[in-house]
């Protein structure tokens, strides 16, 4: 039946539905099929019909909720409205209201399309049993709302309204029942999440710190409170602050996967290991997260390698996920004699779909992405041998030559202790497992830091396989093809960069970085020489006739095309960022009227103001991007000096900016790691800790001592 209905034989299905109906035992599937069906032949009565029965079965379904709102030509993809639509569904949810009272799904739904005053009103009584149950996931469940213009400001006006009445008389506003004192404790927890997320940091602070004065002992307010330092910009300061929360509950292993990418993020990958290792088994640590498929762990600690630049073992972890769905694809073999003899049949055809786009995957594509970073930074800075690094040390001066050797052996010797302390880890752990288990050998890594991943001929080429496989299975991400378009313009591909250019500006024509490829691409074709060979002849033929068809060069000189570019989009900052780099590449003459360019952007949203301050519109790493792009391609200190210190003004707990509330926060992080031996300090030279301290395993890496130090005053 439900091949039927894929190879649109709608009758048939039907037909064969209600023939055999007696026969299917899985009748919520059955029910879910026939309404499908219907719905698909235009019999929109009787299809709803059988979703409101199933409503009644589980109010809580979105899916059904949506499919009733289909049945009645009451839904949009886009999520507009008119008028007349959201009355008709406001009149739709307030009768499923009386008839589904206890359901969460009716009250939210809602919140989707109404507006203004019938708006607040509807999240206000969705939000209050929230409150007073203490519900943590509310701010996840709302946060959706935040793209619509306008509600996050009502959300706001609601949320403090309900804060000022509960610390003024204990009770919702226009409510005589008095709340019991943990609806403060939430409604600040709330409150603190709204101001993050609309980058008030200071404010978003002062009320998480609020709420973990009022009660010490809840976990969700410190792994929130880390979030919002994270968001700030101090990685440092949210692993110290997600590691107090894991510490509080040692057996919940979300808290410690939390803690671990904290950790991970602030590029404290030894920690981050032992950390991860004490959910592992046997104590094998790296070998048993590989064993395990841990991707997201591998995909952190690739990313952080990446940015430290250690680029063997950032590759290492990258290909391993490779390797993970390597190994699904020859585990599907074993399901399919298994599905056939179960006759599990409608899992198999799911099965086998799920096949089709297995490389499509969220974390397929962010490790192949990843490799062919890792293959393009390797071609462009090649790792040097024996002999050109002792030619290069004998022409430095003595002094230096000295101090150099001096930093390698310490290198050295700190990478050997780092290997024995793990290797006396892994066998302690090992040990001490329970006698009578039987232990099973495990195959050596020959190539444990990835010297051997970088030690290749042509990084280009193994680039190009991982970029062969994003083409076919994620062609509708932009960046396949700026990854496509910076490997081929390395591998000078014209026509391959010429594909690559199309279709960035197919997908999205006025991202910044489909700008940037397009006015680079074509830049190097006006500079190259003109066509000798025939093959040359041919791709320049190729490009005259399809030049025409790109709507942004009719006409226009690339200098034109940038300045039109830049007047379309000359309140964004990532949008005048890209101009003014295309600028200095095309009129190099005109590097101080690009840099201007830069420094004359603001940073306030056209919405305006928030209750309690302006909100920003630029994102930190979007600002040490414009950072790192003064720095190198403009290559002026001064100016990225500038930028830096005005940056530290907005994220002012920002590490990387300095911001003058970071060293405040780094300080008590520094201090408190300073407690225990087994938070990987041996593996952070910028840390050391104190001699004669004895650690133990039990989850305890280290604690924030005063948790005030963290605290804004």
């Amino acid at each position: 039946i439900s091949l039927f209905e894929e190879c649109g034989m709608l009758d048939r299905a039907l037909e064969e539905m209600q023939k055999k109906e007696g026969k299917i035992v899985d009748k919520l599937s059955f029910k879910e099929q026939m309404a499908s069906v219907l719905f698909k032949l235009g019999r929109f009565d009787e299809s709803e019909s059988i979703y409101r029965s199933l409503l009644f079965m589980n109010p809580d379904n979105y899916k059904y909720f949506i499919a009733v709102q289909k049945c009645l030509g009451l839904y949009s993809d886009n999520g507009q409205y008119s008028a007349d639509d959201v009355e008709r569904l406001s009149a739709l949810y307030n009768s499923l209201k009386d008839k589904y009272a206890w359901s969460s799904a009716v009250k939210r739904i809602p919140l989707d399309f109404l507006e203004g005053e019938k708006f607040q009103e509807a999240a206000d009584n969705y939000v209050r049993p929230l409150l007073t149950k203490g519900v943590p996931s509310l701010f996840s469940d709302l946060s959706p709302l935040y793209e619509h213009p306008g509600k996050a400001n009502l959300l706001e006006q609601l949320f403090l309204k309900i804060e000022d009445s509960i610390r003024t008389s204990g009770c919702f506003p226009g409510c005589p029942q008095k709340e019991p004192p943990s609806t403060l404790l939430w409604t600040l927890f709330l409150i603190s999440q709204h101001y993050d997320r609309r980058g008030q940091y200071d404010i978003a602070l002062n009320k998480i710190d609020e709420a973990i004065s009022h009660t010490p002992t809840v976990i969700d307010l410190y792994s929130v409170k880390g979030k919002i330092l994270q968001h700030a910009g101090n990685f440092t300061a949210a692993a110290a602050l997600a590691d107090e929360a894991r510490s509080m509950d040692l057996a919940d292993r979300y808290l410690n996967s939390e803690c671990v990418m904290q950790m991970l993020q602030a590029d404290q990958v030894g920690l981050a290991e032992k950390t991860a290792v004490l959910f592992t088994k046997d104590g094998d640590q790296h070998n048993n997260l590989h064993d395990m498929q841990c991707m997201w762990y591998e995909l952190a600690s690739g990313e952080s390698y990446y940015h430290q630049g250690d680029l063997g073992r950032a590759l290492k972890n990258f290909l391993a996920v490779e390797k993970h769905y390597a190994d699904m694809t020859e585990d599907q073999f074993d399901f399919h004699s298994y599905c056939l003899r179960k006759m599990t049949l409608r899992a198999y055809v799911s099965m086998l779909k799920f096949q089709d786009r297995l490389h499509a995957h969220e974390y397929f594509h962010k490790a192949a992405a990843g490799a062919i970073r890792c293959y393009m930074k390797l071609h462009d800075s090649p790792t040097k041998s024996s002999t050109e690094e002792n030619d290069e040390m004998s022409k430095l001066p003595p002094a230096q030559r000295k101090k150099l050797r001096q930093k390698q052996k310490k290198a050295e010797a700190r990478a050997k202790r780092e290997a024995e302390e793990k290797q006396e880890d892994e066998t302690a752990l090992s040990n001490s497992s329970k006698s009578g288990k039987k232990q099973h050998a495990r195959p050596v890594d020959l190539d444990p830091h990835g010297e051997k991943l970088i030690q290749i001929e042509n990084p280009l080429a193994e680039a190009t396989k991982y970029l062969k496989l994003l083409q076919n299975n994620s062609s509708d991400s932009l960046e396949t093809h700026i990854l496509s378009f910076e490997l081929s313009m390395r591998k000078q591909k014209v026509l391959l960069a010429f594909q690559a250019v199309k279709q960035l500006i197919k997908l999205d024509e006025d991202n910044p970085d489909s700008h940037r490829c397009l006015i680079k691409f074509f830049h190097k074709i006006n500079s190259l020489p003109g066509p000798v060979t025939d093959s040359e002849k041919l791709i320049w033929n190729v490009l005259e006739a399809e030049r025409p068809d790109m709507r942004q060069l009719h006409g226009k000189s690339l200098v034109e095309v940038n300045r039109s570019f830049l007047e379309k989009h000359n309140a964004s900052l990532m949008h005048r960022a890209a101009g003014a780099e295309m600028m200095y590449l095309l009129e190099p003459d005109k590097k101080m009227e690009a840099i201007k360019l830069i420094e004359d952007s603001t940073n306030i949203t056209s919405s305006g103001h928030s209750v309690l301050g302006p909100v920003n519109e630029w994102q930190i790493q979007d600002c040490i991007d414009v950072h790192k792009l003064l720095e190198t391609v403009f290559g002026d200190q001064d100016v990225a000096n500038r930028w830096k210190a005005r940056c530290a003004e907005y994220f002012p707990y920002s590490m990387y900016f300095e911001g003058i509330k970071s060293a405040i926060s780094a300080y008590a992080v520094d201090h408190s790691l300073e407690s225990s031996p087994e938070n990987g300090i041996a593996s952070n030279p910028r840390l050391k800790s104190k001699e004669g301290e004895q650690g133990s395993l039990n989850g305890t890496l280290h604690i924030v001592d005063d948790l005030s130090s963290l605290s804004i005053r």
